[in-house]
């Protein structure tokens, strides 16, 4: 299962959350965090009794701790109502809609939250905490419906799903008010997975309803795992790139570092690089004497694919921040001076995970895009040095690659749909309280779908690429190959032996190899270590 992760609210890392969200990498409350959550919890539980007297004697109204939500801030909570108020404002956001988030997503964001509560300035106890962390290591997700969150408060409604199953009602224990939830291969009312996983539901108290529902994490589980993803993306679609410039037979001189540096931008750099180091030791590339350069989508390859690495590389960094960020409102600060020690503040507000996974969808289209021109000129006859129109077998009637590259335009289109900024748009809620909102879970969900649409994308293309390298073989030894191309077609025929008849079964087949790692790494072991477009240990 591997070392246990502290969540402190300071050190949670991309790869840490891929363990915790897709592995069974188990977590704990960090002690000092423990502290932390102690004090400013203490503190809450003050306000709440109405300890904290201003000097004519009333008691400070302190945001959602006894006042309303919202547009009802103005309202007043007695004492005795304050876990009823919590529980109510779980029960009136879990208004989710749709296909279910899966589970390594729900995962992503039950850690995030956890490790969000774990800074110590969100007012709730560290049982909350500590709950969360064992519904992790038990293996109980709750059901999270994947529309009904602007963004703004934070992701309000799907986290409220999550909080059905987490708490109980202060006077009802009533199991179909507790959601629903995965334990051990079943799906459960969530009551009845937290008893089954020896976990118990917790009361809610004071602050504990906007504790666990004000926050951005949907949108960030989703934009963490899609940068994760996206990283590992572009070093395939490097490969395949590699694989197409040999089997179109392309001039290398495009890749000179010499030339890349007279414009520095870092992703075109690491592209070249990658390509260079693919195409090491082929002698397929620049064999046509006369020719002195190729079209764009081969010859510009590295200003295309680094541009959207460096674009990558942004998203990442905004993302990497939001994954240790406080994001409710209010926030604690128990050091401060003064009587009232909560700050009320937009920390919630999705808009800055929902640019960058914005950003990211328009570098994912572009990965996609360029791939799909590739196919398109190894697929046609005029275009591609001489290989066989549709890269059809000469010697059986049928269509080749004809519609494996209408699937993969088809794929390019519904990606560009995708790329459509979501942060641009904003409809106002709660009674124009909320008046300008991020739409920032919208739009890393299709970071996240386009993701899997480029996916596809670059495996037609691998496929076409095999293709068009194994007519060429006709007139070539395989020794002839790039060291990582020669990798990579290996590994592509060792799948594509047993992959079906269809072209779907093909490109299926080619999907799992790369899904899972293994293609890359059998590259990466004869052509040594490429470079990612983010470092996100």
């Amino acid at each position: 299962m591997g070392t246990s992760i502290a969540l402190n609210g300071e050190t949670l890392t991309f790869a840490s959350l891929v363990a915790v969200a897709r592995g069974s990498q188990p977590v704990h409350l960090d002690d000092d965090a423990r502290e932390r959550m102690t004090r400013t919890y203490e503190w809450v539980g003050r306000a709440a009794r109405g300890e904290l007297l201003n000097p004519r004697g009333e008691s400070v109204p302190i945001y959602g701790i006894n006042t309303g939500f919202g547009s009802l801030a103005r309202l007043r909570i007695p004492e005795e109502q304050a876990s009823k108020l919590s529980w109510n404002l779980m029960m009136s956001h879990a208004a989710g809609v749709g296909d279910l988030v899966p589970e390594e997503v729900v995962r992503a964001m039950m850690l995030l939250r956890a490790n969000a509560l774990a800074k110590g300035v969100s007012g709730c106890r560290p049982s909350l905490v500590e709950t969360l962390a064992g519904m992790l290591n038990a293996g109980v997700t709750p059901e999270v419906p994947e529309q009904g969150s602007c963004g703004s408060s934070g992701d309000l409604a799907p986290l409220a799903h999550l909080a059905l199953v987490l708490f109980q009602g202060p006077d009802d224990e009533d199991v179909t008010h507790s959601g629903w939830a995965s334990f051990a291969g079943d799906r459960l009312p969530g009551a009845i997975a937290m008893e089954r996983a020896g976990l118990q539901r917790l009361i809610p108290g004071p602050k504990d309803g906007l504790a666990i529902t004000n926050g951005a994490q949907l949108t960030t589980a989703l934009a963490a795992l899609a940068a994760w993803d996206a990283s590992e993306l572009v070093v395939l679609a490097e490969i395949a790139a590699a694989m197409s410039w040999e089997a179109i037979k392309g001039v290398t001189r495009a890749l000179d570092p010499r030339i890349q540096a007279l414009r520095p931008y870092r992703g075109a750099q690491d592209c070249a690089a990658n390509l260079r180091t693919l195409l090491n030791g082929s002698r397929i590339v620049d064999s046509i004497h006369a020719k002195v350069q190729d079209a764009y989508a081969i010859r510009c390859t590295p200003q295309i694919m680094g541009a959207s690495r460096d674009g990558m590389r942004f998203a990442a960094q905004q993302i990497a921040i939001e994954l240790n960020a406080a994001t409710d409102n209010p926030l604690i600060l128990a050091d401060e001076a003064g009587l009232n020690k909560a700050y009320s503040a937009g920390m919630f507000h999705g808009e800055p995970v929902g640019m960058a996974a914005d950003h990211l969808k328009v570098a994912i289209c572009e990965v996609g895009a360029l791939s799909e021109r590739r196919i398109f000129r190894l697929t046609t006859g005029n275009l591609s040095s001489r290989l066989p129109p549709l890269l059809r077998d000469p010697e059986q009637p049928d269509f080749g690659m004809m519609v494996p590259h209408a699937t993969a335009a088809s794929l390019v289109s519904a990606n560009r749909a995708l790329a459509w900024p979501s942060s641009v748009d904003s409809i106002p809620t709660c009674e124009d309280q909320e008046d300008i909102v991020a739409m920032s879970t919208t739009a890393a969900r299709h970071a996240r779908r386009a993701v899997a649409n480029a996916t596809q994308i670059v495996c037609i293309e691998l496929i076409s690429a095999f293709t068009a390298l194994t007519h060429r073989l006709d007139e070539h030894s395989i020794e002839d190959l790039g060291t990582g191309t020669k990798a990579a077609y290996r590994a592509i025929a060792d799948v594509m032996e047993g992959a079906g008849e269809t072209p779907s079964e093909a490109i299926e087949a080619v999907r799992d190899l790369v899904t899972s790692g293994a293609f890359t790494r059998a590259v990466e072991s004869q052509s040594g270590p490429l470079l990612r477009p983010v470092e996100i240990a």
